[in-house]
């Protein structure tokens, strides 16, 4: 009985050991990924203001420009030099890794420049992405925007920050005052369920915005800018904005069935993401849209 008692002492000590030890790494990991934010979003301006760009498409529709892969491999440089041991999953430079929930390493998921159109038509709305997985779950989030200089942030289980402050998603609650973003692909074959899912939100919601960026779009849910927000996207544009918006009490899911096996923080297509108070009026209008 006593040796029970030690041996279920000692196991809450190691538990208590570990979870102090793994709370100092999300530390470190948040502190480390800002200052690379920060870092990359210095490159982004930089690269613009030299006005030097040079211009590609994948896929003949999604525009890349020499600032993203400059990001990128700044990015995936310095996360390599410190952490040779982690996965990356970046857009520009490694977006075919498999699925990102099923790896056993440390991951770390990389938009260098999300809103990259906007980013190279001189508007300001684009962002520095910098997500990092462990363990099934995203335990730490960045976005950046170079240009107002807002740097979103969000470690699990600790609330989100703007600028080191504590931030919260609105208190709307009437969803004919709801202010709503989403996003719509360059690749046009799907776009009718989504001008349909349009017409029943300006319908029903005050209006609809479509700013170019779905990591800021997400994150400004999460700041009280904006009410919902909904899209299919990639991993890399979401998974960290994801984060601080649920730790800024926002209700993240999806307005299709995730699949079964899927953990639903990776899942990509048909997220939707707004206050407690407005996800199932808005869920409700999304899933009426899809049957009309």
């Amino acid at each position: 009985m006593i040796l029970s008692v030690i041996y279920s002492g000692y196991n809450d000590v190691v538990q208590n050991a570990d979870s102090e030890s793994r709370k100092m790494k999300r530390n470190d990991i948040d502190a480390f990924a800002q200052a690379l934010a920060v870092e990359a979003g210095s490159l982004m301006v930089s690269e613009r203001e030299r006005a030097q760009l040079s211009y590609s498409y994948k896929r003949g529709t999604e525009l890349v420009t020499s600032a993203d892969l400059a990001v990128d491999q700044l990015i995936s440089a310095k996360i390599k030099q410190k952490f040779p041991e982690h996965v990356i999953l970046s857009e520009e430079s490694s977006p075919d890794i498999g699925r990102a929930e099923d790896l056993s390493s440390p991951l770390w998921i990389i938009d260098p420049i999300d809103g990259t159109v906007n980013y190279a038509h001189g508007h300001n709305q684009s962002a520095v992405s910098i997500a990092y997985a462990d363990d099934g779950n995203i335990e730490v989030g960045v976005v950046l925007n170079p240009f107002t200089n807002e740097l979103f942030s969000a470690i699990r289980g600790k609330g989100a920050l703007l600028n080191g402050k504590s931030i919260k998603v609105g208190q709307e609650n009437n969803v004919e005052r709801a202010i709503v973003a989403t996003g719509f692909p360059y690749e046009k074959s799907g776009i009718k369920p989504m001008i349909k899912r349009v017409a029943a939100v300006l319908n029903q919601c005050a209006d609809i915005r479509r700013l170019g960026s779905a990591a800021l779009d997400i994150c400004w849910v999460a700041s009280g800018r904006l009410d919902a927000y909904y899209e299919s996207l990639n991993l890399w544009d979401f998974a960290a904005a994801q984060l601080i918006a649920s730790e800024a009490g926002a209700r993240c899911g999806h307005f299709s069935e995730v699949p079964v096996g899927r953990n639903a923080q990776f899942y990509e297509n048909d997220l939707l993401i707004s206050n407690p108070s407005l996800y199932p009026k808005i869920l409700t209008i999304l899933e009426a849209a899809e049957h009309n």
